[in-house]
């Protein structure tokens, strides 16, 4: 598939700014099975400084400051990836959750050692005894981890409601737990926080969604999804990425931008500014074959 992609990001000032400072994660990462070919960012007001580089996790990552009153922001990407389908492993030949558990903290090669710093807790995921219980209802013993983790995605797309307003980005992952509401960033750390829970690795995956419309209408400009999901470390299966939020195996309709250990890592646009007003922010997204 390809696909050209536009992210709009708007931000009104009831007052005035003066200066803000912005780091963006918004450049589609570039992996073994998806291409960014082409990437434009575009900042309105003109900013004084842009500077991009790649973060520790290999995302890019692009800073930027605005120097003059300004009382709107206006931050536009424009991407043109190409994706190929994902090879999928069977699940049923995956090795057992535990031996992979067991391997992250004793094996010594490359992966499994980068894999392995996704098994601790971080700022907006923290392991419990709670999340484990949770969790272990599919992670039954000698299971293999593949089979045991599709399960874990279907729990909580099946016992998790979609509610974009039961909470915002600093909610934390025990209470989305407890409440069981929440967005695609909140159904992801739940998941993550389950897996850690049993001492396995998972990482939280930044990206889009390509939507259909219902037959018969035309698809809305602006209607997709800046979306996020999770990815578990499966041994020589590599990293599997899953969608509690739709319960899928990432796919084709899925496109990366970045990963890290959760949202605070990969926040698509994040930022702060001067002066004593509020603020107001609309986003969206387009994602659009280059076929159509």
């Amino acid at each position: 598939m390809k696909y050209r992609i536009t992210h709009l990001t708007q931000y009104g000032y009831s007052t005035a700014t003066p200066v803000c400072h912005n780091l963006v994660h918004l450049t589609p990462r570039q992996t073994a099975r998806q291409r960014c070919r082409d990437f434009v960012l575009e900042i309105s007001p003109d900013p004084a400084h842009v500077t991009s580089r790649q973060d520790y996790f290999g995302n890019q990552s692009s800073y930027f400051s605005i120097h003059q009153s300004h009382a709107g922001l206006c931050v536009t990407a424009r991407s043109f990836v190409t994706l190929l389908p994902v090879d999928l492993p069977d699940a049923d030949k995956s090795p057992g959750w535990e031996s992979i558990r067991d391997e992250l903290s004793s094996v010594r090669a490359p992966e499994w050692l980068d894999a392995y710093q996704f098994a601790f807790d971080s700022p907006c995921v923290k392991s419990s005894a709670e999340l484990a219980e949770y969790a272990s209802e599919s992670f039954l013993p000698q299971r293999p981890i593949l089979q045991a983790v599709a399960d874990l995605n279907r729990r909580i797309h099946q016992d998790f409601r979609y509610d974009p307003q039961a909470t915002s980005v600093t909610t934390p992952v025990q209470e989305v737990f407890q409440h069981r509401h929440g967005v695609c960033q909140d159904f992801a750390h739940v998941a993550i926080g389950c897996l850690r829970s049993l001492g396995l690795a998972a990482r939280y995956v930044s990206g889009y969604l390509r939507t259909l419309p219902p037959p018969g209408q035309a698809r809305m400009v602006g209607a997709d999804a800046s979306h996020a999901w999770f990815a578990v470390y499966a041994g020589s299966s590599g990293w599997v990425d899953l969608d509690p939020t739709n319960q899928l195996l990432v796919d084709t309709d899925h496109i990366t931008l970045a990963w890290g250990r959760d949202y605070s890592d990969v926040a698509p646009v994040r930022g702060v500014f001067v002066g004593a007003g509020t603020h107001s922010v609309t986003v969206s997204v387009d994602v659009l074959p280059e076929d159509e």
